[in-house]
């Protein structure tokens, strides 16, 4: 199994990004895809997930609102379209696959993981 982040990059503060996570490797339609993040200096912590086969999407709290999680109906890529950016959301930003009910604790076994894209937003 393969996963690859792309789209980070260095933003200012109200700006967007959109991550994307190509897969390959595994029967991804009978898993769930999730995001996560790492900031500087913090533990990582869960952005968001979703089905492959698409459903409803789970949010951490810094998320809500101003990020979406979506896949392509191909189910070989996930996004994360970022919005209205704050600084505090600097980090490396990593996608990662396994059962839908695990994705939500980031420190949970999960079946594959990106090498991550970095995010940096600047005031």
């Amino acid at each position: 199994a393969q996963l690859v982040e792309s789209g980070g990059g260095s933003v200012q503060a109200g700006e967007s990004l959109r991550l994307s996570c190509v897969a390959s490797g595994l029967a991804f339609s009978s898993y769930a895809v999730g995001w996560y993040r790492h900031p500087p200096g913090k533990e990582r912590e869960f952005v968001a997930a979703i089905r492959w086969k698409g459903g409803s999407p789970q949010y951490g709290d810094s998320a809500k609102g101003r990020f979406t999680i979506s896949v392509d109906n191909a189910q070989t890529t996930a996004y994360l379209q970022m919005s209205s950016l704050k600084p505090e959301d600097t980090a490396r930003y990593y996608c990662a696959v396994g059962p839908m009910e695990l994705l939500a604790d980031p420190f949970n076994p999960l079946d594959a993981w990106g090498q991550g894209t970095l995010v940096t937003v600047s005031s």
